[in-house]
């Protein structure tokens, strides 16, 4: 385990920038992950079963086991840092972890040995389908049941007994592994849906806020306005039909605070219009704040605000699919967001600092993003960010066409 986490941080040096932050977001899961130091454990106890310090005082240090489960440590803990490589490399540390177990199976018949199988099936339930875990499955079985049969000269009814137990122990794992996937997958739902309700009460509170400062205009035009004219009229006709001069004097001063009101009435009708509009900040925060990662940094040009209620949800969804994919695929520690007001339409610049390697191809995620757009007549823009990561520009029309 020294060894293994020697290489790790040897590793991580010699990479820079973001790629730092995806090593020590790896280092930091093989020392805070219940089920890495699980498997430690395990590691340890096989270890320790043909090590000459315990097991085997007549052997020398180092061992040809000791070499090879040392090994098999370090491509174990690479395994455990998947997110840190691509698709590819992935692929040939798992067969090259299945191909160390396989020598050491062969080369060191001890009792223990086959808890690594057991830890090799949790990499095998984490990274394959059904169909491609069922036949690996059934080929580690099949190549053990031989290696029992052949170098460990173990007679076959006593194989075929203790084949059938560790394959049990293999189902058990398989089932544990899968169940926490899955738990893990309906805890990061229940987060984006416990975000995207947080962030679409926000919206609903400044929606009804803006709602509200409607309202109060057209009352204030349709209703006050129209009294405080007709006062106006009256107080006009008032004054001419007066003989007394200080009377209609008093009447022509009413007449004109009358009309100092009515523009005064007009003035606020016209700021309560002009101020109409959705601001996003308070939303999008809400829908970043269950996230640990990415991190948003978020900035909205001064008085930049969101004419209709369709649109800012459209805009509010887009940055939480950009959050989503970020925080899944990236991965990111960042996410920056730049709304701004052009003469005639409102432009979101989305990017993160991820990783993304080869060539871009929209998923579901990004399909919806582009559709949610088009409904309101807006288009995406998908790019690659100056950091590697992914660059995503929405735009859509102040009005519709």
């Amino acid at each position: 385990m020294t060894f293994g986490c020697v290489l790790v941080v040897g590793a991580a040096r010699s990479y820079t920038g973001v790629m730092d932050q995806y090593w020590k977001n790896g280092a930091r899961e093989l020392v805070t992950s219940p089920l890495a130091w699980a498997s430690y454990a395990a590691w340890a106890a096989v270890w320790l079963s043909v090590s000459p310090l315990f097991g085997r005082p007549e052997a020398t240090f180092p061992s040809l086991a000791d070499g090879l489960l040392l090994g098999w440590l370090a491509l174990w803990v690479l395994c455990l840092l998947d997110e840190s490589f691509t698709r590819q490399v992935r692929d040939v540390l798992l067969v090259g972890l299945a191909g160390m177990t396989a020598v050491i199976l062969w080369l060191v018949p001890a009792g223990s040995m086959p808890i690594l199988m057991i830890l090799l099936v949790t990499q095998f339930a984490v990274r394959l389908n059904n169909i491609g875990l069922t036949l690996a499955l059934v080929a580690l079985n099949l190549y053990f049941g031989g290696v029992m049969i052949g170098p460990w000269e173990v007679p076959l009814q006593s194989a075929a007994r203790n084949l059938l137990g560790l394959f049990a122990f293999q189902i058990f794992a398989v089932m544990v592994m899968r169940y926490a996937m899955k738990s893990e997958r309906m805890a990061e739902d229940l987060k984006t849906v416990n975000a995207r309700l947080l962030a679409t009460r926000s919206l609903l509170g400044e929606t009804a806020r803006d709602q509200e400062r409607l309202r109060l205009s057209r009352e204030l035009h349709d209703v006050a306005g129209h009294k405080v004219t007709a006062l106006k009229l009256n107080l006009r006709g008032l004054s001419r039909s007066l003989d007394d001069e200080a009377a209609a004097a008093q009447v022509g001063k009413a007449t004109d605070l009358a009309d100092e009101l009515l523009q005064d009435l007009r003035s606020v009708v016209k700021h309560l219009r002009q101020t109409e509009g959705i601001e996003l900040s308070e939303s999008l925060r809400e829908l970043a704040r269950p996230f640990p990662r990415p991190r948003l940094e978020l900035k909205l040009d001064e008085h930049t605000r969101v004419p209709r209620a369709d649109q800012a949800e459209t805009l509010l969804r887009v940055v939480q699919e950009a959050l989503t994919n970020a925080a899944r695929h990236g991965p990111a520690e960042s996410l920056r967001v730049h709304l701004q007001r052009e003469v005639d339409r409102l432009v979101l610049t989305i990017e993160d600092d991820g990783r993304v390697s080869g060539d871009i191809r929209p998923g579901n995620g990004l399909t919806g993003m582009r559709e949610r757009l088009a409904e309101l007549d807006g288009s995406l823009e998908i790019a690659r960010s100056d950091t590697g990561g992914l660059k995503l520009v929405a735009t859509l029309p102040l009005e519709p066409h």
